[in-house]
This record gives structure tokens, sequence and C-alpha cells, in this order.
């Protein structure tokens, strides 16, 4: 009896959870096809048709396809960076944890989980304008920087349970280290590497804070969290209008995590927890 208690309560928690979630999603998709009479009609409602005039609008007049190319490229080069770097900062740490320097190494890297970001935004600000790196290649050079620290963690967790044997056994069969590392070891971490690029994916895409701080004075620099941001401004008593940006901005990131989100929990426990 006990137990089926349990699992109702956990139902309905989980369902009502489930409606604080779909509910702005809901909002988001009727809003966004609604023309302006319906909204004004019935605001909840769904829409009697499904009218794309709100989306054709916001990408004619908003010059949408600049701010999208801008965080296709921004999110794109960040993550091949991070898949690229990450991974092989952490085999070198994994396999010379012995080592003072290392391990030196590594938690310092990994005190950067505990740094607010709102700690270091202004010291970021005052660094990369003296640098004259205030556009999108600094905003990359920050995001792959600022990425490490998680990126690592779970990398170096993963890699405690790849067996040193197999580094043997190949430096045996005459492969350096690089070798070892492209050869044998980066395809095993497959599972680890798609949650990094799935969280990273997500994070870079929806951030508004770094670009804001680096890229706001240059509007054609912008990224779609921006956008978005200056947007509603511009438009906050067209909610039509509003609310087909939001579901345009938020659509591309929500096909990629569909077709990877099995893959986020099971490389976060195999990184963390093994």
């Amino acid at each position: 009896m006990k137990k089926g208690a349990l699992r109702f309560l956990r139902y309905a928690v989980l369902s009502v959870g489930s409606l604080f979630i779909m509910f702005p999603m809901y909002l988001t998709i009727v809003i966004a096809m609604k023309t302006q009479a319906e909204s004004t009609a019935s605001f909840f409602s769904l829409p009697s048709g499904f009218y794309l005039g709100n989306f054709r609008q916001v990408i004619q007049k908003a010059n949408f396809s600049t701010y999208l190319q801008n965080s296709v490229s921004i999110t794109a080069i960040s993550v091949l960076l991070m898949l690229l770097l990450i991974p092989m900062l952490s085999y070198a740490i994994s396999r010379n944890m012995n080592k003072t320097y290392y391990k030196a190494l590594y938690f310092l890297i990994l005190s950067g989980i505990f740094v607010p970001f709102q700690a270091v935004m202004l010291p970021i600000y005052r660094h990369m304008s003296n640098l004259q790196l205030l556009d999108q290649t600094g905003l990359i050079l920050m995001y792959v920087t600022l990425s490490f620290a998680q990126g690592m963690f779970l990398c170096v967790g993963f890699l405690k349970n790849v067996p040193i044997e197999l580094d043997q056994a190949s430096k045996i069969d005459g492969c350096g280290v690089w070798q070892t590392f492209v050869r044998i070891v980066y395809p095993m971490m497959l599972p680890i590497v798609a949650t990094v690029l799935i969280l990273n994916s997500l994070w870079i895409w929806n951030d508004f804070q770094l670009p804001l701080i680096m890229l706001n004075r240059h509007p054609d620099f912008w990224t779609l969290p921006l956008f978005i941001y200056n947007f509603k401004s511009e438009y906050s008593f067209d909610y039509n209008l509003a609310f087909a940006g939001f579901f345009l901005t938020m659509l591309p990131i929500l096909v990629l995590y569909g077709f990877t989100q099995r893959y986020i929990i099971g490389g976060l426990a195999e990184g963390a927890l093994k």
C-alpha cells in the first residue's frame, strides 16, 4: 500500500512539474501562430489555423538571418575547439595524476567551478577590452576558457575508467602518445564527449550575459539572445511578433537537444560517478 502511495505521489509531482515546463512552450507556439485579433479575443486558446505571417515578419524585418548565422558560427566554432582541447588536456592530466604539477593543474582549473560569473564579469570585460577582443573572436575564446572546469571534471572522471594497460599495449605496438589518444582513447570517450557537446551547445546558444558585455556595442555581431532582448523591447506590445521571435530562437537548439538528450544522463553518470 505504501509503495502504491509513493508511486502515485511521485507521478503526481512529475506531472505538475511537466505542466510548469510545457505551459510556457504551449503559450509560445500558440501565440506565435495567432493574429493580433485572435490574441485579443482569446489569449490562451488554440489558433484557428497555422498562421505563419508573424514568422515572416520577424525574419524579414528584424534581420533575423544575420543573428542566426552569428549564433550558429559562435556555437559551432566554440564547441569544436572544446571537443578538441578539453579531451586532450584531460587525457594528459588523468595519466599523470601521480605528479605534483598535473595534480595542481587539475585542482587549479577545477576551482573555476566555484567562481560565479558575476564575480569575474567586470575583469573579463576590462581584460578583453585592453586586448581589443570585444568581438566574436574574443567571445569564442572566453567560451572555450570558461568551459574547461566542467568539461575537464567530466572527462578526467571518465578516463579513470579507461585502463592504462591500453596505453601500454599501444606503446608496445609502436604508437606514440598522440596516436594512442587519437586511435584508441578518444573513440572510447565518445559518450562523455557527446555530453560535453550537448551541455556547452545549450549554454552557448542560450547565453545572454557574456554576449551582452562583449557584443552589445556592435549590432551586426549580436547573437540570438541579444536579438530577442532588443526585439522584445521594440515590439513589447506586439506579443505575436515577440513570441514568434522566441520560437524561432528556441527551435534549432530544441532540435539538437531532441536528437541528443539521451546521451546527457549516461555521459554525466559515467564522467562524474564511476
